[in-house]
C-alpha cells in the first residue's frame, strides 16, 4: 500500500497524508456477508458512557470475517481486495475450489489471483494458514488463535507481523515474539496464517482536519490543562501549570498496569516492559 500526498494549496492539504486505495475494488460487500452494526456511542447497555470521545460517524456494516480458516485441504484463489470500514487492515474475497466463498485478512503482497491454502501439510507461503509447529523459527505469521478451533486472535491489525521463535523444550508449546516485544507461548496445534497483515503504511497515515476524525466517529478530545481545577488533576492555575505525574481524569497515573489476569501470566515469558530496578544510594 502507499500513501496519497497533495499539494499544499490549503494548510489542511499541506499536512494531509491519506491511503491509496487505488488497488481496492470499488464494490459494495457481499450482502449475505455483512450485517447492520448499531452505534453506541461508547456507552452500556445502562446508556452510561463507558469509553470516552465516540460518536457520531458514518453508518458502517460489519463484515463477517473468516478467523477460523477451517477449510482444510481445499485451495482458494483471490478474487476481490476490498476496504473495511471496521478496522485499519483490508479484506480478500476467497473463492474456495467447491464454490464457497469468504473474506479473510489481507496479507502483505496478497494479489488478485493469489492462491490460499489451509491445513497441516502447506507450504510455507504468504497466505496459508497451518498449525504454529509446523512453521519455522523466524518466520512472520499474523491472525494467531489462543486457542484451538476458536479462530484468530492475536495479529490481525494492519502491518501487524509476530515472529516464530520455535518450539518449547515440553514440546506442546510455541514461543512467539510479539511486536510490543513480549514473549509468550501459545499451543502448538493452534492456527495461524504465514506473512504480515496488509496495509502497513496506516501508520502513516494524517487525516489532516477534524472533519475526517467526525467521520470515523471519533469526537474531540479536551487537553486536561485547558480545564478547570475540579474537571482534570491537571486543570486550574494561572497560566501553564507544571504537571508533574501525567494522571487521567479520574486521577489515576498514566501507564499504571491494570493487568489483572493471573491464570495466564504462567504463559508469558518475557513482559513487554522490564521492572525498573532501584539502585541503592552509595
Amino acid at each position: 500500500m502507499a500513501i496519497k500526498k497533495f499539494k499544499p494549496r490549503t494548510q489542511t492539504t499541506r499536512h494531509t497524508q491519506l491511503e491509496d486505495r487505488s488497488h481496492l475494488s470499488k464494490q459494495r460487500p457481499l450482502k449475505r456477508f455483512t450485517v447492520g452494526k448499531r452505534a453506541r456511542g461508547g456507552r452500556n447497555t445502562a446508556g452510561r458512557i463507558t469509553v470516552r470521545h465516540r460518536g457520531g460517524g458514518v453508518k458502517r456494516l460489519l463484515r463477517k470475517i473468516d478467523h477460523r480458516k477451517d477449510k482444510f485441504d481445499i485451495q482458494g484463489v483471490v478474487e476481490v481486495l476490498e476496504y473495511d470500514p471496521n478496522r485499519s487492515a483490508h479484506l480478500a474475497l476467497v473463492r474456495y475450489a467447491d464454490g464457497e466463498r469468504r473474506y479473510v485478512l489481507a496479507a502483505r503482497g496478497m494479489t488478485v489471483g493469489s492462491k490460499v491454502i489451509s491445513g497441516e501439510n502447506v507450504l510455507p507461503v504468504t497466505g496459508n494458514t497451518t498449525q504454529l509447529k509446523n512453521i519455522a523459527s523466524g518466520t512472520a505469521v499474523f491472525d494467531v488463535e489462543l486457542t484451538k478451533g476458536k479462530g484468530g486472535q492475536l495479529g490481525r491489525s494492519a502491518g501487524t507481523a509476530i515472529q516464530v521463535q520455535g518450539v518449547d523444550p515440553t514440546g506442546r508449546y510455541v514461543q512467539l515474539k510479539m511486536p510490543s516485544g513480549e514473549i509468550r507461548l501459545v499451543h502448538a496445534q493452534c492456527y495461524a496464517t504465514i506473512g504480515q497483515v496488509g496495509n502497513e503504511e496506516h501508520m502513516n497515515v494524517k487525516l489532516g482536519k477534524a472533519g475526517r476524525k467526525r467521520r470515523l466517529g471519533i469526537r474531540p478530545t479536551v487537553r486536561g490543562m485547558a480545564m478547570h481545577a475540579e474537571q482534570h488533576p491537571h486543570g486550574g492555575g494561572e497560566g501553564r501549570g507544571v504537571i508533574g505525574r501525567a494522571k487521567d481524569i479520574w486521577g489515576t497515573r498514566i501507564g499504571t498496569k491494570t493487568r489483572r489476569n493471573k491464570r495466564t501470566r504462567k504463559f508469558i515469558i518475557k513482559r513487554r516492559t522490564t521492572k525498573r530496578r532501584r539502585f541503592a544510594k552509595v
